[in-house]
């Protein structure tokens, strides 16, 4: 019987090794799996390059693992804003490495490494500081800078609902990167808010089929 629920943050976090990449979902708050952050920053993973749309909020969440010295180099595309500090404060005395990457290129370069796309061509960043030792090509007249995939050993996600088969729904925004870093990580780990019976989810309105996910955790709401 296939069965990827585990029972409790541990074993949803278990093998998780130094040195790995791993994608974090969410847009800010919206959508961030917070308890399987924690749950990490509990496990002691250390030396991790981290794939995020930004680089944490205040003092909680991805921000908390970055002020715990878990994280060797972040792959972002928003990562100052005015409660940013403890990236800004890690990246200035040189304890975090950043590449920066525009967010259409970063969900792009996550999309491609889930459907096996090698590379890409974008005319986003071409003549900037984000396009140099890249290579460019002239297209139709138009120049474009070459990108390549970003693949994650792990992806932590949260969606709203989960059947025991991995099959997922989320909660309106709070989707954004999840689906395409479900693609992109050869273990990806959720967090969900009810779990399901089989048949329960419209086949209609699932996102994420169960065939990208490894295990899931229960941490709020009610079993179904």
């Amino acid at each position: 019987m296939v069965n990827k629920i585990v029972l409790g943050l541990r074993e949803a976090l278990a093998g998780i090794h130094d040195g790995a990449t791993i994608m974090i979902g969410g847009f800010g708050n919206a959508g961030m799996p917070r308890e399987l952050i924690d749950g990490l920053i509990d496990q002691g993973a250390t030396d991790l390059t981290i794939v995020n749309n930004n680089a944490g909020n205040g003092d909680t969440g991805l921000a908390a693992l970055l002020a715990a010295r878990r994280v060797k180099k972040i792959i972002c595309s928003f990562p100052r804003q005015t409660d940013s500090y403890v990236f800004d404060g890690l990246y200035r005395s040189g304890e975090l490495e950043l590449e920066l990457t525009p967010q259409g290129n970063l969900a792009e370069r996550i999309r491609a490494a889930g459907a096996g796309v090698g590379a890409f061509f974008s005319p986003t960043g071409y003549g900037t500081l984000l396009a140099e030792g890249k290579e460019t090509r002239l297209i139709n007249g138009k120049n474009y800078v070459l990108e390549y995939p970003i693949h994650a050993d792990f992806a932590l996600i949260k969606a709203l609902k989960a059947d025991r088969w991995g099959n997922l729904v989320y909660r309106k925004a709070a989707r954004n990167f999840g689906p395409i870093m479900a693609m992109a990580a050869s273990c990806t780990i959720v967090q969900v808010d009810q779990v399901v019976e089989l048949g329960e989810l419209d086949p209609e309105v699932i996102v994420t089929p169960g065939i990208f996910v490894q295990r899931i955790v229960q941490v709020n709401g009610v079993h179904a």
